[in-house]
């Protein structure tokens, strides 16, 4: 919701359009009714979004195409590691990148990653983020065993559809914004504008998700929940006299700090 909010008053506040977008490659880890939950909780909470949804799932010939380039420009190889295998930061541990790998063996599809080459950028929230010193390993899945398409290459082709120029989301996600351009540099495609927000951790450290246990947002209090998250946003909050979620949003509009 901080994410969502964040993206949502970012747009707004610059007369620009906000778009939604369902990240549904993983079939294996989806959870039944878990995309109407996501939807109805944003329109409850006044966040509506501009357009038809987008689904990651409708997009296969887009990615196909990314590893066809990947691979005539010699940026692939076949990776035979298991989790067992791997190396820091999930590497290929096995120097498959070395090896003629038959193309009926289970494997994954690696891109090779040259962290040096690597341009920084100016996040929106955060100021500027150089990607060496980084845990950016030395390659990394873009295919994976099973034939699914990987999250950072679905991501990385998403994100430079030409009509996004802004992408917000949390903070936990800043080390996968620089595989993502990579990919964006290595494919000749623009990157968007990264901002990524302060996500909402546990009084261990754990960011809130589903992993850890969190509890679903309580869909009766919506203004309170604006409200905490505008805080945790470091946003002027709305006054007592703002009561209603219109309220809440005109007024975090009108006074959003915004992106750099």
């Amino acid at each position: 919701m901080v994410a969502a909010l964040a993206s949502f008053l970012d747009a707004r506040k610059n007369g620009g359009a906000w778009h939604l977008r369902i990240d549904d490659i993983d079939p294996p880890r989806e959870v039944p009714g878990s995309v109407e939950s996501i939807l109805s909780t944003l329109a409850v909470h006044g966040l509506h979004w501009d357009g038809p949804v987008r689904y990651q799932s409708q997009s296969s010939p887009d990615y196909e195409r990314a590893l066809g380039q990947l691979e005539a420009d010699g940026w692939l190889f076949r990776c035979l590691c298991t989790r067992n295998d791997l190396k820091t930061h999930g590497a290929c541990g096995q120097n498959c990148r070395g090896k003629v790998v038959d193309v009926n063996a289970p494997h994954s599809l690696r891109v090779i990653v040259s962290v040096s080459d690597m341009s920084g950028f100016n996040d929106g929230f955060l100021g500027f983020q150089s990607a060496l010193g980084r845990q950016i390993p030395d390659d990394f899945i873009v295919r994976r065993r099973d034939g699914l398409f990987a999250y950072q290459l679905a991501a990385a082709i998403d994100d430079a559809v030409p009509r996004h120029t802004h992408v917000v989301r949390g903070a936990d996600l800043l080390e996968s914004t620089h595989r993502q351009r990579w990919l964006h540099q290595i494919l000749g495609l623009t990157s968007p504008h990264y901002a990524h927000v302060p996500v909402i951790v546990d009084e261990n450290g754990n960011k809130l998700s589903k992993q850890t246990g969190a509890e679903a947002i309580n869909l009766s209090t919506p203004i309170a929940t604006l409200r905490r998250c505008l805080a945790h946003l470091s946003q002027t909050p709305p006054p007592p006299s703002a009561l209603s979620i219109e309220d809440i949003l005109d007024h975090a509009t009108a006074y959003w700090t915004g992106t750099l």
